[in-house]
Parts: C-alpha cells; sequence; structure tokens
C-alpha cells in the first residue's frame, strides 16, 4: 500500500457515535503513532527499519507551511545518517553554511550592528568532534524528506485528518480511539504501544493528565529578498533590538524565505486581534525601510517551560514536543525530540521481536528526562540573558516605543556603555553553542553541565560513542553505507576531504550491539562465547577490531582512544544500538561478565 494516504471513512470501521466501534472489529497494528511532524515521521521511519509496522495519525490534513525549527543538530544528522537517510542530500536543502555562520546583534536589518558571534560550532575543527556540522534547514523541508523516504514503505501508514481522542489500556493492549475531523467519524486502533509526538498542545498528553505550562510569541512567516538589506553582514540569525519588534529573524533564505519570531505585548495586541496590517508592520519595523515583502503566515507559539513528569504512562510514551516544549533561545527543541525518538525506536523494537522485556522500555525515561531538564534549563538560562541584553540597551519593560528607541540609540552611542554592551555580547555566547549539549550528554548523568559549549569526548557508560575519522577495511569496507562528503567546507584541501569520508560511529548498525576493540585475535574467543549465548536471546552482537576491520585517519584521535577506551592495553568499548556506550570492558573482562552486561539492559 502507499505510504501516505488521505483519511477516508472506508479506512476504519464506522463509528456508533459514542466512540465505539458498532459490529467491526479495532483496526490492528504493532504501534500507533500520533502526531506527522518530524518526531512521528522518524519514529515511523526507525521502526520500520527495525521491521516493526506502524499507522501514523496527524490531525491536519495538511502540516503547516512556516518554518519553525531551523537547524538540525550535529547529533541529529548522525542519527539520520545512522538509519540510511542521506545527510549529503540534506545539505542541498537550506541555507549553504557561508549564509549561516554568523549571528548578528541589530536595531534592525538596516541599521546599525551593535555586535557579532559565530553561530554554533561551524568552524572546521568542529569536525574533530563529529562527522556533521550543525545545518540550517527549515523544518518543513525535513518533513518532507522524511516523508518522501515513508512513501511507499510497506511497514508504516500515515492517514492525515485523523485526531487522536482518547486511549484505554487493555491486558497486553492499548485500544485508541481517533477521529477523523472532516466527518467525526470515529473508530478504534488496537496496538501494543502507542507513541505520543503531537506536539506541545498534545492530545495524548492531555488525555493523560500529565501537565504543561505555555506562553505565547508571535511567529511571522514571510518571504522578502534580504540580501540588498544585510549585505555583507549575513548570518544565521539576526537579532533585533529595536523595541517596535524585539525578537530575531531566522534567514532560512536571504533571497526570499524568512521568519521573524517577536515579543509582543498580549495586553496591547491579543493574538486575536493580529492582522495581516499589524504582521506587515511588526516585519518593516525589523527591516527598518520599507522593501517588497509578502506576509506568509502569523501565529502564536505557544511554549512550555515545564518537563513532563512521565514519559511513559503503561504502553503509551511521550516523544519530542509532547514530553517536552522549551523557550526558542537555543533551538534545542526539535533536537531533542529526534534523539528521543532514537532513544525509544530500537527498544520498542527489541520488545516486539522478542529480544528484550518491556522493563526496557522504563529506560527512555530515565535517558532522556534529565536530557530535557537540562535543555530547558539552559533555554531558560539563554532567554534571561538576552533579556538582560535588551535591559542594558534600556527598551525593555518601556511601554513608550520612541522613548525605548531613543534609549537604545543613546545607549549605542554612549562611550561609557561600549564595554558593558561588548561584555553583554560576549554573554550571548554559549546560547549559540551548545555542542556540549548536542553530543556531550551522558545517559545517567543527573549533574547540569557548568557550560552548553563545553565538549570533552567521553569513554564513560552512558556516553555517546566518540567520534574519530577512520579508514574502512576487511569486512567494513563493504558498508553498505555512503561516504560523508564535507566538500561544504570551503577550507579543507582535496586531501583533507578524502581523509574525512567515515567515523567510528558508522562502525555501529542501528539493530546490533557493538563490540570495538584493538585486537581482533585477543577478543575473538570471547567475542564467539557472547555470540553463542546471545543467539539464544535473539540478540545481535558485531565485533569491530582495529587490527582488522578499520584503522584511524588522524594520529591524535588515535591516541584519544588508545588512553580513553585502553585500547593500547587491550581494552575494549561495547556500544548499544543507539551508539551510546553500555560498557568500556577491560582486558581482563570475560565473556559472561559482557552477557551479564547486556542482558541486565535487556531487562532479561
Amino acid at each position: 500500500m502507499p505510504g501516505i494516504i488521505e483519511s477516508t471513512t472506508s479506512h476504519g470501521a464506522a463509528s456508533n457515535g459514542n466512540g465505539q466501534n458498532g459490529a467491526h472489529p479495532a483496526l490492528s497494528v504493532p504501534v500507533l503513532i500520533v502526531g506527522g511532524g518530524p518526531t512521528g515521521l522518524l519514529t515511523a521511519y526507525m521502526l520500520s527499519k527495525f521491521g516493526v509496522r506502524s499507522l501514523l495519525v496527524e490531525k491536519y490534513p495538511e502540516r503547516l507551511a512556516a518554518p519553525k525549527a531551523h537547524a538540525l543538530s550535529p547529533r541529529s544528522l548522525e542519527i539520520c545518517r545512522q538509519f540510511g537517510l542521506d545527510t549529503n542530500a540534506m545539505r542541498k536543502l537550506g541555507s549553504p553554511r557561508g549564509d549561516s555562520y554568523w549571528v548578528n546583534f541589530l536595531t534592525n536589518l538596516s541599521g546599525e550592528r551593535i555586535g557579532l558571534l559565530p553561530y554554533e560550532r561551524m568552524d572546521k575543527e568542529v569536525l574533530d568532534c563529529t562527522p556533521e556540522m550543525i545545518h540550517n534547514i527549515p523544518q518543513p523541508d525535513f518533513e518532507k524528506f522524511v516523508a518522501d523516504a515513508l512513501e511507499s514503505d510497506p511497514n508504516v501508514e500515515i492517514r492525515k485528518g485523523v485526531a487522536f481522542v482518547s486511549c484505554e489500556e487493555r491486558a497486553d493492549e492499548v485500544f485508541s480511539t481517533v477521529e477523523e475531523r472532516s466527518t467525526k467519524n470515529r473508530w478504534q486502533v488496537k496496538s501494543r504501544h502507542v507513541v505520543a509526538c503531537d506536539g506541545t498542545r498534545s492530545q495524548v498528553r492531555n488525555f493523560l493528565r500529565i501537565e504543561s505550562e505555555d506562553e505565547t510569541m508571535m511567529t511571522i512567516h514571510f518571504k522578502a529578498d534580504l540580501r540588498r538589506v544585510v549585505g555583507d553582514r549575513v548570518g544565521m540569525l539576526h537579532w533585533i533590538t529595536d523595541p517596535a519588534c524585539s525578537g530575531f529573524v531566522i534567514a532560512y533564505d536571504l533571497g526570499g524565505n524568512q521568519v521573524l519570531i517577536s515579543n509582543f505585548d498580549s495586553k496591547r495586541h491579543p493574538a486575536e486581534t493580529w492582522t495581516q496590517d499589524l504582521a506587515r508592520s511588526t516585519v518593516s519595523a525589523a527591516v527598518g525601510k520599507d522593501i517588497p515583502l509578502e506576509i506568509l503566515s502569523y501565529r502564536p507559539w505557544l511554549l512550555s517551560r515545564k518537563v513532563a513528569r512521565e514519559y511513559r504512562h503503561g504502553r503509551v510514551f511521550l516523544v519530542g514536543d509532547a514530553a517536552h516544549s522549551f523557550p526558542p533561545t537555543g533551538g534545542l527543541g526539535l533536537n531533542s525530540g529526534l534523539a528521543d525518538a532514537h532513544n525509544l525506536a530500537y527498544k520498542i523494537a527489541a520488545v516486539h521481536q522478542g529480544w528484550a522485556k518491556s522493563s526496557l522500555l522504563d529506560s527512555y525515561e530515565d535517558d532522556r528526562r534529565q536530557i530535557a531538564i537540562v535543555n530547558s534549563a539552559q533555554s531558560v538560562k539563554n532567554g534571561k540573558k538576552i533579556f538582560s541584553f535588551l535591559k542594558t540597551l534600556g527598551t525593555a519593560g518601556i511601554d513608550d516605543v520612541e522613548q525605548a528607541r531613543a534609549n537604545l540609540h543613546r545607549s549605542i552611542h554612549d562611550p561609557a556603555k561600549q564595554g558593558m554592551i561588548e561584555r553583554e555580547v560576549e554573554g550571548q555566547r554559549e546560547h549559540f553553542d551548545n555542542l556540549g549539549i548536542h553530543i556531550g550528554y551522558v545517559y545517567g548523568d543527573k549533574e547540569t553541565p557548568t557550560s552548553a559549549s563545553s565538549f570533552t569526548p567521553k569513554f564513560v557508560t552512558g556516553a555517546r560513542l566518540p567520534h574519530a575519522w577512520i579508514k574502512l577495511r576487511g569486512s567494513t569496507a563493504a558498508l553498505d553505507l555512503p561516504p560523508v562528503d564535507v566538500s561544504y567546507v570551503s577550507e579543507f584541501t582535496k586531501d583533507d576531504i578524502a581523509a574525512r569520508k567515515y567515523s567510528t560511529l558508522d562502525l555501529v548498525d542501528m539493530d546490533n550491539f557493538t563490540l570495538i576493540v584493538s585486537s581482533k585475535a585477543a577478543w575473538a574467543e570471547r567475542f564467539q562465547q557472547l555470540q553463542d549465548a546471545l543467539d539464544e536471546i535473539n540478540g545481535q552482537l558485531q565485533l569491530r577490531a582495529m587490527d582488522a576491520d578499520f584503522e584511524f585517519v588522524d594520529a591524535k584521535q588515535l591516541e584519544l582512544f588508545e588512553e580513553g577506551a585502553h585500547f593500547s592495553e587491550g581494552g575494549a568499548l561495547l556500544v548499544r544500538p543507539d551508539q551510546h556506550l553500555l560498557g568500556c570492558p577491560g582486558p581482563q573482562t570475560s565473556a559472561r561478565d559482557l552477557e551479564s552486561l547486556i542482558r541486565s539492559h535487556l531487562g532479561l
């Protein structure tokens, strides 16, 4: 059947008006996914790669075209790559690196520049830490990219215009009532699990009575050629300090596709009173001059600063914005959601395919909720810093726009305030460099990082397998994986590009535990014993040896693994299917010890 279909009454049993199906049996599917945004689509895609069928229901007939999230983090791209989504092709969508490199602080787009910072880590050195530099791509483009990959997928059915209503657990199944919005017809879906990816205003979360707190900003999607306005002041983000439009412009495409996210006074301009004219005047204030522009849409953005109290409610799981929703300062929401899906997908597959007990699913909340708490706190911290900056400029808390604007221009020209303004701009640096949060989190670690920017590769249980550039050989040379293409980094020579094609992360298959060692011979017997033991539980294990399957490209990265993983002493790394370390066995670790470690993780 086609992967994406429109909902009609023939797709489900007819409703008798009270949400129950008359004589018709419930539609049955292993996993019901609620929500067709990027997290829901990626969850369906990953489950299909494991051979797990799903039905995805999306309440809107069409997804909103207005861009929301605007960047995929290094970790999100690493996840996509592991599951066979072509990240090289993704880089041909969205903004090129040269247009995205900077964050500008401006009075308005036509006015004075107050400060300048790099946007995230887009320097060539970041590729020593990850094979995938952050990439600016509008959320709708990413959604379409994944949806296109699902178009003919026999394991995934997508029904648009169908909303979740309620659910009830009976024994080992969930009976969910869904409704076709155009006809109000209802029917039931029977599944083993429900994955809620239905956003900030999640109906699933509301039904389960898991609370969330909201506040409002205005997102204005507009079309305008800003290249003539910004000149050589290109950048990913343009923070506007003018009090009439305080907020930021996201430059998806400087030649046309833009979004202004603006704080607005809900007492002066309640969300329901906004018009095309008000949206246009707000954008014009941000631009600072009259230019041709088209308002494509405007809508309030409801934001939650609370993380759901629970991520698992029986057989129902909250993922992405349904589980957590952050202020936009930091842009951590979408990427946190994609990592949620990555963590959960292999666990659901393991339970459905019989190589793990249901208790493995408890570790989803244990792993991911703490990450959301840290990311939420970072977003709030970023917001406080940026509003402190506005206060320094004399624009915060003043109702009179002209007075606030006069204060702004007086401040930026006051010699006595130049040092303070420079310090305030520098104080925003962590806001736009979240590398430590993006790839440095450790499952099970309850400590809050001192800096979102600080990243050091970690060889500890729960950490993401550190990246290093490698050359494949032996059995890995035939990996069905396209090489990474870093030619978008203009500073690299041909030799630099040729040396950066595969990562240690590529050694980890999505459906295997992986034992990475320095010497194949030293671990061969233990590996075979372990493999035999895992065969009894349908578990999958692969061995990757430095002396047989790969070699490090860079001597410093080899030294990192020799010291961190004790490769030089015969140590090893045991990696989960989601590329996080399950353990760091030493040279004396037995096959029985490793088996115990894996069985404990799987709840066996």
